[in-house]
């Protein structure tokens, strides 16, 4: 999928991945990792706790159709679904379109804020998955 493509809920493996591939192109993308407060945090929470969180974060400050402070309404840091967020381009309504072809200016659908939610999660378990 290229940057400004319609997002399809049903992606693959091979979809994933070739999200990744173009956002390890991006040097600001990829400079983004979970570091040992991070990890750490994951490994006590759990991932279906992460899940819970990130879906929360997407409903709350992505999903409106006009976030407040749109651009600016996520950390750089103090979660690791906000570094996630970042590092795939879900963390706010200009990235989302531009990497994921999902329009700004009408509130996500149920099947776009569980994308979002699918592309974080893959990331950080890539992640924690990392030696």
């Amino acid at each position: 999928m290229q940057p400004g493509t319609p997002v399809s809920t049903a992606e693959t493996a091979d979809d994933l991945e070739a999200l990744f591939a173009r956002l390890a192109h991006s040097e600001f993308r990829s400079r983004f990792r979970l570091r040992a407060a991070d990890r750490a945090y994951v490994e006590g929470k759990g991932l279906a706790t992460i899940r819970r969180h990130a879906e929360e974060f997407v409903r709350k400050r992505l999903s409106p159709a006009f976030p407040p402070n749109d651009g600016r309404q996520t950390p750089m840091r103090g979660h690791p679904v906000f570094i996630a967020q970042h590092a795939t381009a879900c963390c706010c309504r200009g990235c989302l379109g531009k990497w994921h072809g999902i329009p700004a200016g009408r509130p996500l659908t149920a099947e776009e804020e569980a994308y979002v939610v699918q592309v974080v999660m893959a990331w950080i378990v890539r992640q924690m998955e990392r030696v």
